[in-house]
């Protein structure tokens, strides 16, 4: 198994440069992810090295033969990362944490990113004293310490994250401490929570791994705005609360993405192209549409009013769109992403209310474009999804209020 591990792992661009730029050195160690990944035969794109040596150094010398450049990523932590653009991958190099190798994997925080093999050393068995190989093979996301989640309570959306992306179980061992210290999960700084939940919702089950959030008690923590939609009921239209609408919405989708053409028509290949766009922190366009997916309701508990025969949330898409602004800079997003995560939010009731003037007047459809500009064709997909998942008995739930928002959202895309 291990030659298959350092073949793997060598075969890399980003490996090969980094031997290049370093030789074979005694001092450093290839560590965490891009060791489980070759040892479950994915694909090794990023690396990340501990060193005894000085990572700045190390850094400068690697982008150098990369043709790029290197940059501190965290002082606290005494990281640097070098990267290659042309090349899409980046070398994060880290000094230890400890005085050996084997003291530093046993402060990192799962057992399956707890190994590491020496540089100048491709046949040999990886270091795993936390016995992550194991765990590999096992299937089970395992806490390198039980304590790890009190010293770093992002590890609780982190468990959920390489749960589903890697689809494991959790071990009940590390689940224990994860909910003990889920009053704490928001307490990590924005921007590490916000990276955490881009990997989270671009990855191949955001809705398995909003589920391990959940059983793990962070959601309330990390995302109080959807914790906040549960048990908040809805009107005949919807025969979900607000929570589970949520995340049918983002389930339909997850479905699109993989058939845009039901929505777009012949205009499928300039939609796709569209959302892989690149957007702000880290996110593409269509990665962000997930997020605001999962956030476009968030104005429903607070504009609800059952105080007629039918159940209403007037207003809900401008206090939802607040709510995202906060939650925004509570994540220290950049300007693209708040402006485009407010925007589908405050924008997602427009469609469904054009649907019973089929045909529009081109004074109508250009009003709609203006008004959504420059997420007309974004939330336009979402409306579609929100559509889909509104399954009641209402009369905006029946067939063919369904397909009419449908045929309307082809016309506008």
């Amino acid at each position: 198994m291990t030659p298959a591990i350092a073949d793997s792992l060598f075969e890399s661009s980003a490996a090969q440069r980094v031997r290049e730029a370093l030789g074979e050195r005694d001092d450093v160690w290839i560590v965490g992810g891009a060791l489980r990944d070759a040892a479950l035969g994915r694909p090794v794109v990023d690396l990340d090295l501990a060193t005894a040596g000085d990572p700045s150094e190390m850094a400068k010398a690697i982008a150098e033969v990369a043709g790029d450049h290197a940059f501190e990523l965290s002082a606290e932590f005494g990281t640097w990362r070098a990267i290659s653009r042309g090349e899409s991958w980046h070398v994060d190099v880290t000094r230890l944490r400890g005085e050996t190798v084997e003291a530093d994997l046993l402060q990192r925080d799962f057992t399956v990113n707890s190994m590491a093999l020496p540089l100048g050393a491709a046949a040999d068995e990886p270091i795993d004293p936390a016995g992550g190989l194991a765990d590999l093979g096992r299937g089970m996301l395992r806490a390198t310490s039980p304590g790890g989640f009190s010293a770093d309570p992002l590890r609780i959306l982190r468990a959920a994250r390489l749960a589903a992306d890697l689809g494991f179980a959790v071990a009940d061992q590390t689940a224990a401490p994860a909910r003990s210290s889920a009053a704490r999960a928001g307490e990590p700084a924005g921007e590490r929570q916000l990276s955490e939940l881009r990997l989270l919702i671009s990855g191949p089950d955001p809705i398995g791994g909003l589920a391990v959030l959940d059983a793990l008690g962070g959601t309330a923590g990390v995302l109080p705005e959807v914790s906040d939609l549960r048990g908040v009921e809805q009107n005949p239209n919807h025969h979900l609360d607000v929570h589970g609408h949520t995340i049918e919405v983002l389930r339909r989708l997850l479905e699109l993405e993989g058939d845009l053409g039901r929505a777009a028509g012949e205009r499928a290949d300039d939609l796709r192209a569209l959302l892989d766009e690149p957007l702000g922190d880290g996110f593409s366009r269509g990665r962000a549409l997930r997020l605001g997916a999962l956030l476009h309701d968030v104005g429903k508990p607070a504009t609800r009013d059952d105080s007629r025969a039918y159940v209403t949330f007037i207003g809900h898409d401008h206090v939802g769109a607040e709510i995202v602004g906060s939650f925004a800079q509570r994540m220290r997003a950049s300007r693209a992403l708040d402006a485009y995560l407010r925007g589908v939010t405050l924008h997602h009731l427009r469609l469904g209310f054009l649907a019973g003037e089929r045909p529009l007047a081109p004074r109508r459809v250009h009003e709609y474009l203006r008004a959504t500009e420059p997420v007309s064709a974004d939330v336009t997909l979402l409306t579609v999804a929100d559509r889909l998942s509104a399954r009641g008995e209402g009369p905006i739930a029946s067939p063919e209020m369904v397909q009419a928002h449908l045929d309307l959202a082809r016309e506008m895309l």
